[in-house]
C-alpha cells in the first residue's frame, strides 16, 4: 500500500518557509515580534518535510473565493 503524502492533498494549501530576509521585512512591516504570530508545530504533516527550526516562518497561501488567495503567516515552534 502506498504512503499518504498529506501535501498533496486538494485541501491543503501551499507552505512556503521565508527566508531570513523576507522573515525580517514582514517583522518590520507590522512592527511585530516572532512570538506574536500565530504559530506552527514542526511536526505538522504539512511542513514536517522542509528544512525547518524553530522561529522560522511560514507563509500559507489559501484558495479564496472572494479574493482569488489569502496569505496567512505562522512561526515555527517544537512544542504547543
Amino acid at each position: 500500500m502506498a504512503k499518504f503524502d498529506v501535501k498533496n492533498h486538494i485541501l491543503v494549501p501551499k507552505h512556503i518557509k521565508l527566508s531570513e530576509k523576507e522573515k525580517q521585512e514582514l517583522l518590520q512591516k507590522y512592527d511585530i515580534s516572532p512570538r506574536e504570530l500565530p504559530r506552527i508545530l514542526k511536526k505538522d504533516p504539512a511542513i514536517k518535510d522542509m528544512d525547518i527550526k524553530r522561529g522560522d516562518v511560514i507563509k500559507i497561501i489559501r484558495k479564496s473565493q472572494t479574493s482569488g488567495e489569502a496569505i496567512f503567516y505562522r512561526c515555527v515552534v517544537v512544542n504547543a
